[in-house]
């Protein structure tokens, strides 16, 4: 392998190449067109797409595609050749600015909720100036790929990317308020950023492949527990396993190819689960690039003769996967606005940022849970480190004495404290201004919030264009209050504001463990919302104050809103049926089967010794096991013809959050008693009889 600093970015046309290619002034006017301060001309389009076009094809490229992210939670991709004719008839390559700024796909196949009616198909997808261009596919053969956002015919936003653009615009507008209010004649430009670690699993492939649950579910709707799980934590940051190591390295250098700074690897807590952050970047490049990094897992792995796993809770009993989203903001010049080191009695300023998140996750904890709400996530949240299904928010215990002494003390810059580790000659660590606290949904981590809520096969997109919007509406509030206060002075002001705020919002915070049950209590008693499952979740997106949140701040319509609810409905309905009709198939094609032959040995068994040796007392005990082998069974035949009577039943419901209700009260508990019978079969019929790959072979075989 070639050194990485080598590698890195040899498959990312970047803006430094850009430069190198065209004219100063072509460039000055794209820099210009990205931050908002002058059109893209088809003129300048077509010298862009020219270079762009020359880099590809000596880099190997043949074709290009429109890379969108449509509501699938996946991305998407229609590609084109570079080869056109000439007049004179001869073959030659040809890109123009028109097919790099605008492409066309079509709508009717992709969820859009109604949105749209179904034979309304056209579409368009639109080059994402901010997000790199990148090429990938096999040496010779390689496709340039152009981010871009998918709208319908109308401007309708069909995918993830559009609404996360426009609330990137509307708090960064309302932070550069804010800096502006608090610090006069500031002109600095506020980045919204976004860092994203990914969880999965990774299995044998020829496991998988005999798991039907796995691969059309993506979780095992069976599975027995084997004696050994997680439960001795050895697999957590320990010692990487040889094939893993060949499939991280393999993934690394793809990923560095395009321009995606992989920083950390190790193991997660469950065996088989590992983890990947990529470094900080621009929220909208962050949720490119974890999109891109999600795809590339499974097809590295696949090339290694492995299965990727990003479902939320593949197996049960052990931790589920998630997709840590660390947000934050700061300046074009580095400056992190929820660094508390900026904190003096003269700069309140990270207080009022601070202050502006805190109250925004309160007012509407409910709208950020539901944007996690999914059937994987019903698994995955509430343990195994997974955070509840209650949104709170944890600061430490420096900050909590700050907010509850505002204006009662003052506030400066002190040398960190030094941790003592009680050994002779070994350096002493810098302390955090905080501790961690795993159980908590949304928490403060030194300078930036971590929201461990989301699941790890959901898009970024959704919760961070939520937090953008919350904190943006609440930052324009703070902005109107202190620009129309009759008080001069800005301190008092923002001090008077802050006690207010921190009075009427600070229930949200919770510095305890979110896994005790008297924490669902104590919630309750503050007026938290605690939306277990799904199905509770989804009518948020209804709500009035959600509808005027989306609509004020210019990130949703209510159509786009409510198209995005009926998507979310449908994707509830087709994953329990599908996770269903493969518990239904698996039981009765597969273990059936298998019940019936080990039941007819062990009764031949039986009959045997008793012809041999006449003595029932010897046989009394495989009797036993064959009698209960046998009461199983029937209670599996019972469930599975239930589920597919239910299955039916639920058919006939034309309503979708009606249907989505039936399933969840119906057949998820149906599901849920099938697999206690499966599992106790497991451990009942011979492993060699036994017709599906065990939680022993998937998880502890690689």
């Amino acid at each position: 392998m070639k050194n990485m600093l080598d590698v890195f970015g040899t498959c990312c046309f970047t803006e430094l190449e850009l430069k190198k290619r065209v004219p100063n002034s072509i460039f000055k006017t794209f820099k210009a067109v990205q931050r908002g301060e002058a059109e893209l001309s088809l003129e300048i389009a077509d010298v862009i797409a020219n270079c762009v076009k020359n880099w590809a094809i000596e880099n190997g490229a043949t074709h290009f595609t429109h890379w969108f992210q449509p509501l699938t939670e996946l991305t998407a991709e229609k590609h084109d050749s570079f080869i056109a004719i000439g007049t004179d008839g001869a073959v030659l390559s040809q890109f123009s600015g028109k097919e790099l700024i605008k492409g066309e796909a079509d709508t009717s196949s992709f969820p859009n909720g109604g949105i749209r009616s179904t034979f309304e198909a056209r579409g368009y997808t639109a080059w994402d100036l901010q997000s790199p261009m990148f090429l990938r596919g096999e040496e010779g053969s390689k496709s340039l790929y152009i981010p871009t956002a998918f709208v319908g015919y109308k401007g309708e936003a069909l995918d993830k990317k559009v609404p996360l653009l426009r609330s990137i615009d509307f708090v960064t507008e309302q932070s550069q308020r804010m800096r502006k209010i608090l610090n006069k004649n500031s002109q600095e430009k506020i980045i919204n950023t976004l860092g994203i670690e990914q969880e999965y699993f990774l299995v044998e492939k020829k496991f998988w492949e005999k798991r039907q649950d796995l691969m059309l579910s993506g979780r095992t709707v069976f599975g027995s527990l084997p004696p050994k799980g997680q439960e001795l934590n050895d697999h957590y940051y320990g010692t990487i396993k040889e094939r893993v190591e060949k499939f991280m390295n393999e993934l690394d250098k793809e990923l560095w190819q395009i321009g995606i700074i992989a920083k950390t690897k190790h193991n997660e807590v469950a065996p088989n689960q590992f983890e990947i952050a990529l470094m900080f970047s621009t929220a909208n490049v962050a949720v490119d690039q974890n999109q891109l990094t999600m795809d590339i897992i499974k097809k590295v792995a696949n090339r290694h003769e492995l299965a990727a796993l990003l479902h939320e809770k593949p197996f049960e009993g052990v931790n589920g996967s998630g997709k840590h989203c660390n947000w934050s903001l700061s300046t074009e010049n580095g400056e992190n606005l929820l660094d508390p080191e900026s904190l003096t009695e003269d700069n309140l300023d990270f207080l009022v940022y601070l202050m502006a998140i805190i109250e925004g996750v309160d007012r509407y904890a409910g709208l950020l849970r539901t944007t996690c709400a999914t059937p994987g996530n019903d698994h995955r949240l509430g343990g195994h480190e997974a955070p509840p299904a209650i949104i709170s928010v944890f600061l430490g215990e420096a900050l909590d004495k700050i907010l509850d002494n505002i204006g009662n003390i003052s506030v400066e810059n002190q040398e960190p404290h030094l941790l003592e580790i009680g050994v002779k000659n070994f350096p002493r660590i810098p302390k955090d201004v905080s501790d961690r606290n795993r159980t908590s949904p949304f928490a403060f981590t030194g300078n930036k919030f971590e929201f461990r809520m989301p699941g790890s096969s959901a898009s970024a997109s959704t919760p961070v264009f939520v937090i953008n919007t919350i904190v943006g509406t609440v930052l324009k509030e703070y902005g109107d209050y202190l620009e129309n206060t009759e008080e001069k002075n800005i301190k008092a002001n923002v001090i008077k504001l802050l006690k207010d705020r921190y009075k009427k919002h600070k229930k949200v915070i919770f510095s305890g463990n979110g896994y005790d049950n008297l924490w669902v209590i104590e919630a309750e008693k503050r007026g938290l919302e605690n939306l277990t499952k799904t199905v509770e979740a989804l009518p948020v997106y209804l709500r009035k104050d959600i509808i005027s949140l989306f609509e004020n701040s210019k990130v949703l319509t209510k159509t786009e809103l409510e198209s995005r609810y009926t998507v979310y409905c449908e994707r509830y309905i087709k994953q329990i049926y599908i996770e269903a009709t493969s518990a239904v198939r698996i039981a009765r094609g597969e273990i059936y089967p298998a019940i019936i032959k080990h039941s007819t040995l062990m009764a031949n068994n039986i009959n045997a010794i008793r012809s041999a040796i006449g003595i029932e007392e010897v046989i009394g005990a495989d009797k036993a096991h064959l009698i209960k082998l046998l009461t199983y069974k029937e209670k599996l035949k019972t469930i599975l013809s239930q589920i597919e009577s239910l299955l039916t039943k639920g058919n006939k419901i034309n309503d979708l959050y009606e249907k989505a209700v039936y399933l969840d009260k119906e057949i998820v508990p149906l599901l849920n008693s099938l697999k206690i019978y499966v599992d106790a079969l497991e451990l009942q019929v011979s492993k060699d009889l036994w017709p599906i790959p065990t939680y022993e072979d998937l998880l502890f075989r690689l």
